[in-house]
């Protein structure tokens, strides 16, 4: 099973290619694998250092059923203009966590491992997490979306632990 790829990598910060026909069925399975290991919600490809464009997520494994869902070529084709703040967490960042803000709701669409073209409308938890993978597919993480000052008082103590 691969690892998980900690921030600073550089594959972190680079936007993935399409996926297009290529069959990913096994990698979407290691992800799931890794993901659940970790133990995490979401988890997108460059995490693990495959720099395509496909993330699994199951928002709600942790507290009751099992709901995974694996998105290849993923798109964001509407995002809400009420936004939220909330604290997340990154299996690649660990130990800390960001507070980041986000529109509260979402209409994704992707590709499933049958093929089939998907379109949700996703709110809540899901609609973050979603966002949340979306954007290690465009090469950004959680300290992208902060505020330079606030960037600084949180990545510079997590770079000074790791090195």
């Amino acid at each position: 099973m691969r690892e998980v790829v900690l921030w600073p990598d550089p594959r972190l910060s680079t936007p993935c290619a399409p996926v297009g026909s290529e069959d990913v069925s096994a990698l979407v399975t290691e992800m799931f694998e890794v993901m659940y290991a970790a133990p995490g919600r979401g988890l997108a490809a460059p995490q693990i250092g495959v720099l395509k464009r496909i993330f699994v997520m199951d928002c709600g494994w942790k507290d009751g059923d099992m709901t995974p869902i694996a998105c290849i070529d993923p798109e964001i084709l509407w995002s809400s203009a009420e936004t939220g703040e909330m604290t997340e967490g990154c299996l690649s960042i660990p130990d800390a966590p960001a507070p980041v803000t986000r529109p509260l709701e979402i209409r994704l669409a992707y590709t499933d491992l049958t093929g089939a073209r998907i379109e949700q409308h996703l709110t809540g938890f899901e609609a973050r997490c979603a966002q949340h993978e979306f954007d290690h597919l465009e090469g950004r993480v959680i300290f992208d979306r902060l505020a330079p000052d606030l960037r600084a008082a949180l990545e510079t103590p997590y770079l000074e632990a790791r090195a």
